[in-house]
């Protein structure tokens, strides 16, 4: 069957042989290029794809800023009436430093939403040598009576310089702890007065008392974890 049978001589059916397995060999050629060519784009294409996958960020991460990066935790004390121990507050401050005297109020009394706490200074300017007086009044801003105790163990009359500094509070040397409970009628009004000796103080009484110098000061009233407003008076 190899040998070529025709009209025609053995030469042209063997070129036409030739020419046909030429042209089977490139049609396999060209499939099995074309195989091979599907076969690893693909894989390729998958690959790239996975990689891609690797890199990008899930949807479902959230991001959190660094707390360092917003300066860390609250300070204690925050708003409102609650502080720390009578620490001096930093140099340059203009608020004086909270100082908490007691407990939170004792269920059933009168809540600090109920009340107003306001320290003055009895005269704006004192000589040198004079003892400054003060008057903390304590009012009933609610609408309904309550009881309170207002026990100068309770009470704190307390003395910064201008820049915030604490100097004297009246319980430092002197803590009294006997209860004075008392009935406050809407609007009505308790007062009490403390004289300062214009020493410094510090709580225990540990530290020594030393006088203070002419100069302008701020006096606050403080009940409880219930603050006044800061006013200003002179030693002269």
């Amino acid at each position: 069957m190899l040998e070529p049978n025709g009209p025609l001589p053995p030469e042209i059916y063997w070129r036409r042989r030739a020419l046909a397995i030429g042209g089977a060999v490139v049609v396999i050629g060209l499939v099995v290029w074309l195989i091979v060519s599907l076969t690893g784009g693909g894989s390729q294409d998958s690959e790239s794809a996975a990689a891609s996958a690797s890199l990008a960020p899930s949807a479902a991460t959230t991001y959190r800023p660094d707390a360092s990066a917003t300066g860390g935790s609250a300070p204690a004390g925050g708003s409102g009436g609650g502080g720390g121990g009578g620490a001096a507050a930093p140099s340059g401050s203009t608020t004086p430093a909270t100082t908490t005297s007691a407990a939170p109020v004792a269920p059933g009394q009168c809540a600090d939403q109920s009340l107003a706490v306001k320290a003055s200074p009895d005269q704006p300017t004192y000589p040198a040598g004079q003892e400054p007086a003060f008057t903390v009044v304590v009012t009933n801003i609610g609408t309904s009576a309550c009881e309170r105790d207002l026990g100068s163990g309770l009470q704190q009359v307390l003395v910064y310089t201008l820049e915030g500094q604490r100097l004297w509070s009246n319980v430092d040397c002197f803590p009294t702890t006997a209860p004075d409970l008392r009935t406050l009628q809407p609007g009505e009004q308790a007062p009490f007065s403390v004289k300062w000796s214009a020493t410094t103080s510090e709580p225990g009484c540990a530290a020594p008392r030393n006088p203070v110098g002419p100069g302008g000061y701020s006096v606050v009233g403080q009940l409880g974890q219930l603050r006044s407003s800061p006013e200003t008076f002179n030693i002269t």
